[in-house]
C-alpha cells in the first residue's frame, strides 16, 4: 500500500527502518498517470519490504525543491535514511521492479 507523503511525514518515511521509493507526481501529468499503477502494483508486491510513498509536487514543493525535482514522474530510492538511486520519467513494470529489487 502507497503511504501520502507530505512535508511533515517524509522525514521519518526517510530515515525509517525499511528502504523508501517516493514517487514525485501530480495529477496534472500524463506520463504520472501511466505510472501510477504500475507504483501500486509494486507497492503491494513489496509490502512490508519496502515503503512506497506518493508525493504531489504542487502539495510538497518544499520537497520536490530540496531534490532538485524537475521533471515528473521522478523517484527517489532511499536505504538507510541516503538516497541510493533515482529514475526520472515513464517507464514498464519490468525496468521498476528491476530498480526495487536492488534496494532490497
Amino acid at each position: 500500500m502507497e503511504v501520502k507523503i507530505t512535508s511533515e511525514n517524509f522525514e521519518s518515511y526517510k530515515n525509517g527502518d525499511l528502504p523508501f521509493v517516493v514517487d514525485f507526481w501530480a495529477t496534472w501529468c500524463g506520463p504520472c498517470r501511466m505510472v501510477g499503477p504500475i507504483i501500486s502494483e509494486l507497492a503491494e508486491e513489496y509490502d512490508g519490504k519496502i515503503v512506497v510513498g506518493k508525493c504531489d509536487v504542487e502539495e510538497n514543493d518544499d520537497i520536490a525543491m530540496q531534490y532538485g525535482i524537475r521533471n515528473i514522474p521522478t523517484l527517489l530510492f532511499f536505504k538507510g535514511g541516503q538516497q541510493v538511486d533515482k529514475f526520472v520519467g515513464a517507464t514498464n513494470k519490468a525496468a521498476l521492479d528491476e530498480k526495487f529489487k536492488a534496494l532490497l
